[in-house]
This record gives structure tokens, C-alpha cells and sequence, in this order.
């Protein structure tokens, strides 16, 4: 775990300093040398910002390298656009070039699965969000396995998992805290996003220390919805241990409290899992008109 702690400091923090301050080091030779890195360190930048974990180190620090971006692509354009657009390249000047090239392949490609994640062609289900009283961030959700590794599973395919941020816009007091009271969402209110009729529950299970996880009851403590007027199952997984306030076969209304989040089940640290299922299939979720992504915001 602390490895993988360092790699996504690495990713986050030390991979856009990398290759902003070599765009603003660069002595480049021509225009066209310009554009490859400029397009390159571009297509780096606006990935990091969409995909990346920023609820770890604080969500509002991505709008900073988009902003040294800006900054940096002038400054070198104004040092660039004398140049003429190409000339002739030596051998090494060929194998950068090519590198970057390389690099604005990839990274163009992994912002087009991004960008293809936010919209899906399937019939999806309207919820109203099930928490109140914060800043609720999306740490996995959309339409593709690079902003959400549940869509390689089917019958979770749209399945959300939400944390709460505190005024840094961090989901803990901490990095990676032992103590689940630090975890800015645990024993949140958890409200029905339906009307309906509760088909199952479970409630008995522990709250574990992250990163301990329970991966024979995966669910953890859960409910299992079937909204009126909706023919697919709503799972509300990981709840904490002794909060469930309905009973199977009870009839609940929308926006009724149903039980707090908690950090039981296969779960990592304390978040909200839910997702919808119709036949062992995923369904995608509306919440009040929204199709939540990896890193959108809602504000209760």
C-alpha cells in the first residue's frame, strides 16, 4: 500500500513538474520542435487533471498545473515563434522528437477513453443523490475502466464510489489514516434515492481499519432497493455496522434516511458504493439529471 501511495504522489506531483519545466527549460530550434512537446506536455497535463486521484492530495491542486501550463506554453512561444517552422535535425534531436511524439500518441489516446467516459447510449435509471451537509467527490464513476475500474465487472459496470471533502479538499484528515473517524465521510446520513421497497439488507458486519478489507462479504453491510416504477436492484454498499434504520420488506420513501456510511465489506477505506443492476447487468445512474464522472463535485 505505501507503494502504491508513492506511485500516485509520483504521478500527481512529480510527473507534471517533470515535463512543465522541461517545456520551460527547452531551447528549442524550431517551431515544429515546439508544437510536438507543447502538444505532448498538453495532452499529459489535461490527463493528470481529469483522471487523476486528486481527493488524496487536494482536489483543487490540479487547477494549479493547469494553470503553470498556461503560463509556461506563453512564455515559450513568445521565446519559439521567431523560429522557423522546421529545420534540419540531427540525430538526436530525430530520437526527442520521436519520444515525443510517441508520448502525444498514447497520451491522446488516453484522453479520448476519458473523454468517451462521460456519456454512455444506454437507458439509464434517475436517483436522487443519498447524502447531505457536504462537498461529495467521485472517486470512481463513467464509461470507461480508466476512470472507473468497476466498468470491467458487468454487473457493476456504472457503479459509483463517493467520498466526502473536507476545506482542502482532501477525503481524510491525513493521507492514509488508520483511523476511520478521519475519514471525512464515515458515519455520514445515508438518504433513499428512490422510492420503493427494500429487497435486502445486511447489518451486522464490522467497520475495519483501512486498509484491512473483507473480501467474503464484499458488499459489507448493504441495501438492496427496488425503486417503484423501475425494474433494477439499487445496492448501497459499505455502511457502517448497526446503522441501518429499515428492515427488509419495508416500504421507504425518497430522501427518508435508510442507515450512515461506514467502512465494511471489501472496501479499503470508508466511501459510499452504489450501483444499479438489472439482470446481472450495470445500469447507468442519473442523480438529479447528472452522470457522474472521476472527479465531479456535488454540492449538498
Amino acid at each position: 500500500m505505501t507503494w502504491a501511495i508513492l506511485h500516485l504522489i509520483a504521478i500527481l506531483l512529480v510527473l507534471p513538474t517533470i515535463f512543465i519545466y522541461s517545456l520551460w527549460k527547452e531551447k528549442f530550434k524550431s517551431k515544429l520542435e515546439w508544437m510536438i512537446h507543447s502538444l505532448s506536455t498538453i495532452l499529459i497535463i489535461v490527463w493528470l487533471f481529469l483522471s487523476g486521484s486528486w481527493d488524496w492530495i487536494g482536489y483543487y491542486l490540479r487547477f494549479i498545473w493547469i494553470i503553470l501550463l498556461i503560463i509556461v506554453i506563453i512564455r515559450s512561444w513568445i521565446k519559439t515563434k521567431a523560429l522557423p517552422f522546421r529545420i534540419e535535425f540531427n540525430g538526436k534531436q530525430k530520437l526527442t522528437m520521436g519520444i515525443y511524439i510517441v508520448l502525444l500518441l498514447v497520451f491522446g489516446m488516453y484522453n479520448f477513453f476519458v473523454i468517451s467516459s462521460y456519456t454512455t447510449e444506454e437507458k439509464t435509471i434517475e436517483l436522487s443523490f443519498p447524502l447531505k451537509n457536504g462537498t461529495y467527490y467521485v472517486g470512481q464513476g463513467g464509461n470507461h475502466v480508466q476512470m472507473n475500474y468497476h466498468n470491467a465487472y458487468p454487473s457493476q459496470k456504472y457503479a459509483i464510489d463517493i467520498v466526502k471533502l473536507n476545506r482542502l479538499g482532501t477525503r481524510a484528515n491525513g493521507l492514509y489514516p488508520k483511523n476511520i473517524e478521519k475519514y471525512e465521510i464515515f458515519n455520514d446520513e445515508l438518504f433513499s434515492p428512490c422510492y420503493g421497497k427494500v429487497v435486502e439488507m445486511k447489518d451486522h458486519l464490522p467497520d475495519l481499519t483501512p486498509p484491512d478489507t473483507n473480501p467474503e462479504n464484499p458488499e459489507g453491510n448493504y441495501l438492496a432497493l427496488s425503486c417503484d416504477g423501475e425494474d433494477a436492484i439499487v445496492y448501497i454498499a459499505h455502511m457502517k455496522k448497526g446503522s441501518v434504520v429499515v428492515e427488509e420488506g419495508s416500504k421507504v420513501q425518497e430522501g427518508q434516511k435508510i442507515g450512515n456510511v461506514g467502512n465494511s465489506g471489501n472496501t479499503t477505506e470508508p466511501h459510499l458504493h452504489i450501483h444499479a443492476e438489472k439482470d446481472g447487468k450495470g445500469i447507468p445512474i442519473l442523480f438529479d439529471g447528472r452522470f457522474l464522472v472521476r472527479n465531479h463535485l456535488v454540492h449538498e
